[in-house]
């Protein structure tokens, strides 16, 4: 598959309509047109307030959701004035690091299933991401602007999220196991903390067809950026993690231009 990120220098926000929308949709055009796939990417860097998104489809969240389980579990916990218990806390490890699907049906119950999400969710400001009417916590409903307004309630000042909330969830996402840290992690430069992140992936049953996703954090030229890039219609899990990270690596690289600018 072509790097559009070694095509030359990435356009401006200012070199182009719609700002850094506009130089995503330019640079990931050949990525969308090479593949039979459909992916949506929304990105912030923080730093700058630099922020774009390209496509604004809603896909099947696989395991990415356990992001938002646990925040709908630690808000819950606020709101009693309590800490998570030890139980919970060896599922929420297990469900994040090592993406343990057993846990997360056990926590999935403890906030109230699809109701309890979608009510957690919505304080955290998501408005696009919906709850599998049978209760399938991996059919969740999202899109990646969603999934960035998610990040921002993990990263950033100014969340429902208490301060050590937003530390536990950090925390646990930087320990995801090796094998499990592909996807936007591949856009790292090295240059400040590691990637901080959760994947999804899942072939639907009536297709075939995979569904993969990454979410989180990365840091380049020694700043930290939120994206998230949703995709599905990918013939095998191997070629939807190559589309991904090359939808990661490109979006960043783009971003990161146009915030130096």
């Amino acid at each position: 598959m072509e790097r559009v990120t070694d095509g030359g220098p990435a356009p401006s926000a200012q070199s182009l309509p719609g700002g850094l929308s506009g130089a995503l949709a330019e640079r990931l055009a050949p990525l969308a047109a090479g593949s039979t796939a459909d992916f949506s990417v929304a990105i912030l860097e923080p730093g700058s307030g630099t922020s774009g998104s390209h496509g604004d489809g809603s896909y099947a969240t696989a395991s990415v959701i356990k992001v938002g389980i646990l925040a709908a579990l630690l808000l819950g916990a606020q709101d009693e004035g309590r800490r998570l218990t030890a139980q919970e806390r060896s599922y929420a490890g297990v469900m994040i690091e090592k993406s343990d699907n057993d846990a997360a049906t056990a926590l999935w119950g403890t906030i109230g299933g699809a109701n309890g999400l979608e009510a957690a969710l919505g304080r955290l400001g998501l408005t696009a991401t919906h709850a599998d009417d049978r209760g399938r916590w991996g059919l969740t409903r999202t899109t990646a602007a969603d999934q960035l307004t998610l990040l921002r309630a993990v990263f950033l000042d100014g969340s429902p999220l208490s301060a050590h909330s937003q530390a536990y969830l950090r925390t646990l996402m930087g320990r995801v196991t090796a094998g499990q840290s592909w996807g936007i992690g591949s856009a790292a430069d090295g240059t400040g903390a590691a990637p901080r992140l959760k994947n999804g992936w899942m072939p639907r049953d009536a297709t075939g067809l995979w569904v993969i996703n990454s979410i989180g954090e990365v840091t380049v030229n020694g700043r930290p950026c939120l994206v998230a890039v949703l995709s599905e219609g990918h013939a095998d899990r191997e070629s939807g993690v190559a589309l991904v990270e090359e939808v990661a690596r490109t979006a960043v690289s783009t971003t990161a231009a146009c915030a130096s600018r």
